[in-house]
């Protein structure tokens, strides 16, 4: 019968849905995150608690969703881990060394700034001039 293969992977019940046809934006469960990066998924919640950065959406009875920056940051800290020989203190150090510096308001950015606006205006005549070049 169709589904009876047996592929050594436990049986959940549920309809399987592969990582690989997610968007990228869309969240990932714990188990697909698991799947998908080969960590367990013991690890990811070990690395919850060790790495403040790392803080997945928790929803009714505490079921992780995990962002796409999340995703990106776990790949982060398994190769700074597992692959370049960092320490998971170093990795913190590392981390916390990288806290992005707060965005200046729109009113602290210098007058002398130019507008792209006359560029575009410029790239916007040389395609309406090919257009009418190609139609004729």
């Amino acid at each position: 019968m169709p589904g009876d293969a047996d592929d050594g992977a436990p049986s959940t019940g549920e309809a399987d849905s592969t990582p690989a046809t997610k968007a990228a934006a869309a969240f990932r469960t714990i188990g697909e995150l698991a799947a998908d990066t080969g960590l367990p998924q013991h690890i990811l919640r070990y690395w919850e608690t060790r790495f403040p950065q790392l803080r997945p959406l928790q929803r009714a009875g505490n079921r992780r969703y995990y962002r796409a920056e999340d995703v990106a940051l776990v790949r982060r800290i398994d190769t700074l881990l597992n692959r370049e020989g960092y320490t998971v203190r170093g990795v913190q150090q590392l981390l916390a060394g990288e806290k992005s510096a707060p965005v200046a308001p729109l009113s602290a950015i210098p007058a002398q700034v130019e507008s792209p606006l006359p560029a575009l205006t410029a790239i916007r005549a040389l395609l309406a001039q090919a257009l009418i070049e190609d139609a004729a």
